[in-house]
Protein backbone atom coordinates (compact mmCIF):
# COMPACT_ATOMS: atom_id res chain seq x y z
CA UNK A 1 0.00 0.00 0.00
CA UNK A 2 1.31 3.45 -1.08
CA UNK A 3 2.37 5.77 2.09
CA UNK A 4 0.50 9.03 2.64
CA UNK A 5 3.39 10.91 1.41
CA UNK A 6 3.23 9.06 -2.55
CA UNK A 7 -1.10 9.55 -2.00
CA UNK A 8 -0.11 13.25 -1.82
CA UNK A 9 2.42 13.07 -4.64
CA UNK A 10 0.17 11.17 -6.67
CA UNK A 11 -2.51 14.07 -6.02
CA UNK A 12 -5.34 11.58 -4.27
CA UNK A 13 -4.65 13.40 -1.08
CA UNK A 14 -4.76 17.09 -1.07
CA UNK A 15 -1.19 19.23 0.06
CA UNK A 16 0.03 22.87 0.60
CA UNK A 17 2.62 22.07 -1.99
CA UNK A 18 5.52 24.75 -2.32
CA UNK A 19 8.01 22.50 -4.97
CA UNK A 20 8.44 20.36 -7.20
CA UNK A 21 11.05 18.89 -9.46
CA UNK A 22 12.16 15.55 -10.92
CA UNK A 23 12.98 13.71 -7.65
CA UNK A 24 11.26 15.40 -4.84
CA UNK A 25 8.36 17.64 -3.57
CA UNK A 26 8.15 19.98 -0.78
CA UNK A 27 4.65 20.63 0.47
CA UNK A 28 3.53 21.86 4.17
CA UNK A 29 3.18 19.70 6.89
CA UNK A 30 -0.46 19.18 7.75
CA UNK A 31 0.53 19.27 11.71
CA UNK A 32 3.02 22.27 11.94
CA UNK A 33 5.51 22.59 14.89
CA UNK A 34 5.27 26.10 13.45
CA UNK A 35 4.03 28.23 10.68
CA UNK A 36 6.08 27.13 7.59
CA UNK A 37 6.34 23.29 8.35
CA UNK A 38 7.61 22.03 5.45
CA UNK A 39 8.21 18.44 4.73
CA UNK A 40 11.06 17.46 1.60
CA UNK A 41 9.99 14.35 0.31
CA UNK A 42 11.45 12.26 -2.28
CA UNK A 43 9.08 11.12 -5.28
CA UNK A 44 10.90 7.52 -4.64
CA UNK A 45 9.32 6.06 -1.65
CA UNK A 46 12.07 4.99 0.53
CA UNK A 47 11.23 4.21 4.17
CA UNK A 48 15.02 4.65 5.75
CA UNK A 49 17.56 7.57 4.97
CA UNK A 50 20.29 5.20 5.36
CA UNK A 51 18.82 3.56 2.08
CA UNK A 52 18.64 6.81 -0.31
CA UNK A 53 21.49 7.22 -3.22
CA UNK A 54 23.70 9.65 -2.14
CA UNK A 55 22.73 11.75 -5.23
CA UNK A 56 20.02 11.68 -4.06
CA UNK A 57 20.06 12.45 -0.03
CA UNK A 58 22.30 15.86 -1.25
CA UNK A 59 19.52 16.71 -3.88
CA UNK A 60 17.32 16.50 -1.04
CA UNK A 61 19.82 18.19 1.72
CA UNK A 62 19.93 21.55 -1.45
CA UNK A 63 16.30 21.15 -1.65
CA UNK A 64 15.83 21.62 2.40
CA UNK A 65 18.36 24.41 2.24
CA UNK A 66 16.20 26.06 -0.98
CA UNK A 67 13.60 26.01 1.47
CA UNK A 68 15.05 27.32 4.46
CA UNK A 69 16.43 30.42 2.24
CA UNK A 70 13.07 31.29 1.75
CA UNK A 71 11.39 30.52 5.09
CA UNK A 72 14.13 33.29 6.79
CA UNK A 73 12.74 36.14 5.50
CA UNK A 74 9.09 34.52 5.26
CA UNK A 75 8.78 33.76 9.05
CA UNK A 76 12.41 35.78 11.00
CA UNK A 77 12.54 33.02 12.88
CA UNK A 78 16.41 32.27 15.09
CA UNK A 79 17.06 29.86 12.99
CA UNK A 80 16.01 27.03 10.19
CA UNK A 81 15.53 23.64 12.19
CA UNK A 82 16.24 20.44 10.22
CA UNK A 83 15.71 16.84 10.81
CA UNK A 84 15.19 13.34 9.56
CA UNK A 85 12.76 11.43 12.26
CA UNK A 86 11.85 8.60 9.93
CA UNK A 87 9.28 7.76 12.81
CA UNK A 88 5.98 8.37 11.56
CA UNK A 89 5.22 7.93 8.01
CA UNK A 90 8.08 5.21 6.14
CA UNK A 91 8.71 7.46 3.23
CA UNK A 92 11.84 9.03 4.20
CA UNK A 93 11.44 13.27 4.46
CA UNK A 94 12.81 16.31 5.77
CA UNK A 95 11.29 18.62 8.31
CA UNK A 96 12.52 22.25 7.78
CA UNK A 97 11.12 24.14 10.46
CA UNK A 98 11.74 27.87 11.37
CA UNK A 99 12.36 27.72 15.14
CA UNK A 100 13.45 30.31 17.69
CA UNK A 101 14.88 27.70 19.61
CA UNK A 102 15.12 23.68 20.72
CA UNK A 103 12.04 23.21 22.05
CA UNK A 104 10.07 24.16 18.73
CA UNK A 105 11.22 20.57 17.80
CA UNK A 106 9.42 19.05 20.19
CA UNK A 107 6.51 16.78 17.84
CA UNK A 108 4.48 16.84 21.49
CA UNK A 109 3.82 20.78 20.20
CA UNK A 110 2.45 19.90 16.59
CA UNK A 111 -0.71 21.81 15.42
CA UNK A 112 -3.38 19.31 14.91
CA UNK A 113 -5.80 21.18 13.92
CA UNK A 114 -4.34 24.20 12.25
CA UNK A 115 -6.36 27.58 10.41
CA UNK A 116 -6.49 26.33 6.79
CA UNK A 117 -5.89 30.12 5.89
CA UNK A 118 -2.75 30.38 7.92
CA UNK A 119 -2.15 27.41 6.10
CA UNK A 120 -2.25 29.32 2.71
CA UNK A 121 -0.15 32.06 4.25
CA UNK A 122 2.49 30.65 5.43
CA UNK A 123 2.71 28.09 2.20
CA UNK A 124 2.37 31.86 -0.34
CA UNK A 125 5.08 33.30 1.77
CA UNK A 126 7.48 30.24 1.20
CA UNK A 127 6.43 30.57 -2.70
CA UNK A 128 6.85 34.20 -2.89
CA UNK A 129 10.37 34.27 -0.95
CA UNK A 130 11.59 31.10 -3.40
CA UNK A 131 10.11 33.19 -6.58
CA UNK A 132 12.64 36.34 -4.89
CA UNK A 133 15.21 33.71 -4.99
CA UNK A 134 15.05 32.63 -8.54
CA UNK A 135 14.19 28.94 -8.02
CA UNK A 136 11.87 27.74 -10.75
CA UNK A 137 10.75 24.33 -8.79
CA UNK A 138 8.08 26.67 -7.10
CA UNK A 139 4.46 25.12 -6.95
CA UNK A 140 1.17 26.56 -6.61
Amino acid sequence: MATIFTQIIEGRVPARFVWKDDRCVVFLSNRPLRPGHSLVVPRDEIDHWLDLDPTLLCHLAETAQAIGRAQMPAFKPERIGVMLAGLEVPHCHFHVVPIRGLHDLDFGNQDPDPDPEMMDQAADGIRRELRKLAYPQVSD
